[in-house]
């Protein structure tokens, strides 16, 4: 789609949509403090090779697919390719995908015309229209419903919208920037994400590293955290210590930046004094292989359970062979039948199907 140099009026925005005071980056040592929620803040190679590529795509008109774990901070690259672009002094608007029922959604991206269902007392402008010379940003792209698909695939081809109970078209032009979590090669494969549509958003394709592949990056993120965001004055200015940033960054941080974020409110909030210590960190992050080897712990569910489930299961593998289960399993065909005795199962495996061969 164009770019637009029409300076007419929009229509009243939804209070959902972001006004050009957009992101800035620079690598941490010539960061400023301003607000989180539009800052990327980097030092690693990493990352410093995706601001590079936002850079070079940014000037164009491309749709952009922004792939990445949760709370990798996609929305951050988003407003930065937004930022970057000729369509920097028009709207960013953005809406998550996976957080509305379909026909919620619908009227949230498209509009819809006064009486078009029960409730629609007004007519409303959707998300895309209000949109129109800026971006669209639709998080979690791969949460769409195929009938949602439809119609923005035809959105994306002919530059136009109808509203929901609406019957004249509505010329809108946007630069589209997607993001998911998803592998959405898979999902067309699956059947659930339209293939036309698959290659019609992902033009150009960014990825953002996980912060476990970007640790260079926690000692700053950690300053920047510590020092900003929505805490009492009184509360900010903290430092940490040594050995304590050392556990955050060979900590694996499952929940990316978005996770680093709130340990760094929390510490802040409930440490004493000004220097944040090991023993102010939870033990989830002082010690992580403890969490690890009981997370999948019930103690609902017995040994007992758990070892007739997985010998059950084997013999079905080898297709009821109770001599090829023995042996799959590493024990004795003795064994293996005091177990069938023991569970009540003997009789339904007596007589077992044809070999399974390995």
């Amino acid at each position: 789609m164009s770019d637009t140099n029409s300076s007419s009026a929009l229509p009243h925005l939804p209070s959902s949509i972001s006004q050009p005071q957009m992101p800035t980056w620079a690598p941490a040592s010539q960061q400023k403090i301003i607000p989180e929620a539009r800052t990327i803040i980097y030092k690693s190679d990493i990352m410093t090779q995706l601001m590079k590529m936002i850079e070079r795509v940014s000037p164009s008109q491309a749709n952009v697919l922004v792939l990445g774990e949760s709370g990798t901070g996609k929305e951050l690259i988003a407003r930065a390719v937004h930022e970057k672009s000729q369509r920097r002094n028009k709207p960013f608007v953005a809406i998550n995908c996976g957080a509305l029922r379909e026909t919620l959604l619908e009227s949230e991206l498209f509009g819809h015309e006064k009486g078009s269902f029960t409730g629609a007392y007004t007519r409303k402008i959707g998300l895309a229209e209000a949109a129109n010379g800026g971006t669209l940003f639709l998080d979690e792209v791969g949460e769409l419903p195929l009938s949602i698909q439809a119609k923005l695939l035809r959105f994306i081809q002919e530059g136009e919208i109808f509203r929901v109970g609406g019957k004249e078209s509505i010329k809108v032009d946007i630069r589209l920037v997607c993001a998911t979590n998803r592998e959405l090669d898979q999902e067309v494969v699956r059947g659930s994400f339209r293939e036309d549509l698959f290659y019609r958003i992902n033009t150009i394709v960014v990825s953002a590293p996980p912060l476990r592949r970007r640790k260079e990056d926690i000692p700053a993120l950690v300053n920047h955290f510590l020092n900003s965001g929505s805490h009492s004055f009184m509360n900010r200015g903290k430092t940490i210590d040594e050995e304590a940033m050392q556990i955050l960054i060979k900590y694996e941080w499952p929940g990316n930046i978005r996770e680093l974020q709130n340990a760094c409110e929390r510490l802040q909030i409930l440490s004493e004094g000004h220097m944040i210590m090991v023993n102010d960190l939870p033990d989830a992050i002082r010690n992580p292989e403890i969490k690890d080897e009981g997370a999948d712990f019930d103690p609902a569910v017995p040994l007992y359970e758990l070892e007739k489930k997985y010998i059950l299961k084997a013999l079905g593998h080898y297709g009821g062979n109770k001599t090829q289960a023995a042996q799959g399993l590493g024990i004795t065909i003795k064994t293996l039948y005091n177990k069938l005795h023991e569970y009540g199962e003997f009789e339904k495996y007596a007589v077992h199907s044809k070999p399974v061969k390995d």
